[in-house]
């Protein structure tokens, strides 16, 4: 599981107009529509064919919870995709998104500060430009750990420094320990 991955989708997912479908015949009949076959369904869930044509003929109703997890998963990763990009666009350009988060946080400061890591729970408004780059690198594929890297350098810039106005000599944020994370559009 990631974390901040898995943050941001649900952030996004607030934005869905409709529900996406919640029993598995009609999450499998979505995902042999999107993917055109049941054989691409099929390989990209872990199970047979005949599997997914039972679970779309509703002989199967009650999927196992491992496969009930990759259903849902999959079938939110692609439900209403120009409803996601209009949030995920609009988070990077004007709106920009909210980090709540409750976790250890240090940072790297000149000598003569107290630098020791504490336990936060910070809510920040962050501005659009870190949004995009959150939004970025999570389509391209980015780790959590670089994830945490962005997330932490906007906490820097925008709680720590207030955007320019105060702590210029600080160098680093660390974001450890987290407790909960949460993201909002």
């Amino acid at each position: 599981m990631t974390l901040f991955g898995d943050g941001l989708d649900a952030a996004v997912q607030k934005a869905f107009t409709r529900p996406a479908p919640k029993s598995a015949g009609a999450q499998m009949r979505y995902l042999v529509k999107q993917l055109k076959g049941t054989k691409p369904v099929a390989q990209m869930l872990r199970i047979s064919q005949r599997t997914v044509e039972r679970y779309v003929k509703d002989q199967i109703k009650k999927p196992r919870l491992d496969l009930a997890a990759r259903l849902e998963r999959e079938v939110k990763k692609r439900w209403q995709p120009q409803i996601r990009a209009k949030a995920r666009q609009k988070a990077a350009t004007t709106g920009g998104i909210v980090i709540d988060t409750r976790a250890r946080m240090g940072y790297t400061a000149p000598i003569g500060s107290t630098d020791q890591d504490r336990l936060r729970h910070l809510t920040v408004a962050l501005p659009p430009r870190y949004a995009a780059r959150l939004f970025e690198a999570q389509e391209r594929g980015a780790s959590d750990r670089e994830l945490k890297e962005i997330a932490a350098e906007a906490l820097k810039d925008v709680y720590f420094q207030d955007n320019g106005r105060r702590a210029g000599q600080l160098e680093e944020v660390r974001l450890t320990d987290i407790e909960h994370l949460e993201f909002e559009l």
